[in-house]
């Protein structure tokens, strides 16, 4: 096959391919310079979509509506977009062997393409049961959910499983996004997960307990401190039962798995520098190689505000990540220089009627305060990080764009902190007369 040679590609066709694009066409490329490599079919998208709305029984969101850039408020690229900018869009191909020394990819169908500079964004796969030799994790209506073609599937069989029993596997925020959506859609939800509380990376005991008691009052069964060790199948071959650790038995039309993922790299193991399970950058998002950048997902980057190595998963660092490294590329071709990235750790969520949002980080001792009360009509709650005497993160659910912008600001100047207890009843008060 012939070659097909470009100056910059982009590998990956996720949230970070777009907004890499973008940022390309702000700076001026010229046509045919830029290819995105994508072994999905369609253009990128906003993922985080396909765990809420795209699930939801009405006025559930399809493409073209959740295309890249809307989820930040931007322009939504059509496919059409790309072919006006003269970016090749190169879906359903699929990289299997890349030389970053020849500056050579190869695809599963032998096509060859060489370019100059190469983004990697190749994001996460999700972790399987069966890569645990979990019994019966084969089964059919066993779902994981990262792309496009497995929330199409999920859609199918929530229509086909009317009114019928899910398992969620998983407590973290696919299990709690998913179950909300699941029950949503009238099916009786059981979510496992082995923690001794839900989302334990980012939440405290306290925040869980609203989490875990608002969904339990939404009829959602929930099972923790033991985990999936088998499933057993109808004649279909379709999932029957979900064998737990403990002893218990739960019936299942259909089990979603959400434990995690991990960063896809394996492409180029042992030709970059590795940190942390991914690739190692500096500020610009530049590897050990000097033409090659990793953005989101695989990036492991210096986090100024915190004087370490980081490797964040989440839509808004894949976002920003991407625009820093396209203006580091084209600053460092006109001898020109950026500014360092200097992130501030975001996360957030929504389901059912709830919206919560995290800044900073969740080290230290922490502070409670508002109403958690997961009966209430209108909980408004959260929670600070503190630790040497500073807030370094801050959690509210419910907050209004205003009092999210003040827990933001909490996080990234990091205020002292006189006492706890003052801290707690002034609660809210605290982050917005910073």
């Amino acid at each position: 096959m012939a070659e097909k040679s470009f100056k910059y590609v982009i590998v990956g066709g996720g949230v970070a391919a777009g907004y890499a694009a973008r940022e390309f066409a702000k700076q001026g490329v010229q046509p045919g310079e830029l290819a995105i490599i994508s072994k999905e079919a369609v253009a990128p998208y906003e993922r985080p979509a396909l765990s809420k709305g795209y699930l939801f029984p009405e006025g559930a969101a399809r493409l073209p509506g959740f295309h890249v850039c809307v989820g930040s408020g931007g322009e939504r690229l059509l496919p059409e977009w790309y072919s006006e900018k003269g970016i090749q869009l190169i879906l359903g191909t699929e990289i299997v062997k890349a030389d970053l020394v020849a500056k050579t990819l190869v695809s599963a169908a032998g096509e060859v393409f060489k370019y100059q500079v190469l983004l990697i964004a190749t994001g996460s796969t999700v972790i399987k049961l069966s890569d645990f030799g979990v019994q019966g994790a084969d089964a059919k209506n066993i779902f994981y959910l990262r792309e496009i073609d497995d929330a199409d599937k999920l859609v199918e069989v929530i229509k086909a499983k009317k009114n019928g029993k899910a398992v969620v596997v998983g407590g973290g925020y696919i299990g709690l996004e998913l179950s909300a959506a699941l029950k949503i859609n009238n099916l009786d939800v059981s979510m496992v997960y082995p923690e001794p509380w839900c989302m334990p990376r980012l939440f405290t005991a306290g925040i869980a307990a609203f989490y875990e008691g608002y969904y339990a009052n939404k009829g959602i069964k929930i099972i923790k401190g033991t985990v999936a060790v088998g499933f057993t199948t109808d004649s279909n071959g379709e999932v029957k039962e979900v064998k737990l650790k403990d002893g218990r038995t739960l019936e299942a039309d259909i089990v979603i798995v959400g434990v995690g993922g991990r960063p896809l790299i394996s492409l180029f193991k042992g030709q970059v520098e590795e940190e942390k399970g991914g690739i190692k950058t500096d500020a610009f998002f530049k590897s050990s190689l000097p033409d090659v950048y990793a953005i989101g997902d695989v990036a492991t980057f210096p986090m100024k505000l915190y004087k370490d190595m980081r490797r964040v998963e989440h839509v808004d660092h894949a976002r920003k990540s991407a625009e820093q490294a396209v203006k580091a590329i084209k600053a460092a071709q006109a001898g020109k220089s950026i500014e360092e990235y200097d992130y501030l750790p975001y996360f957030y969520s929504r389901s059912f009627d709830l919206s919560w949002q995290f800044y900073g980080d969740n080290v230290g001792e922490t502070v409670l305060f508002g109403n958690n009360d997961p009966t209430s009509a209108n909980p408004k709650f959260g929670t600070y990080w503190i630790k040497d005497g500073k807030v370094l993160g801050a959690f509210l659910e419910g907050g209004t764009p205003e009092e999210n912008k003040a827990i933001s600001k909490v996080a990234k100047l990091q205020p002292p902190v006189e006492s706890l207890d003052l801290l707690t009843k002034e609660g809210l008060a605290f982050a917005c007369k910073i």
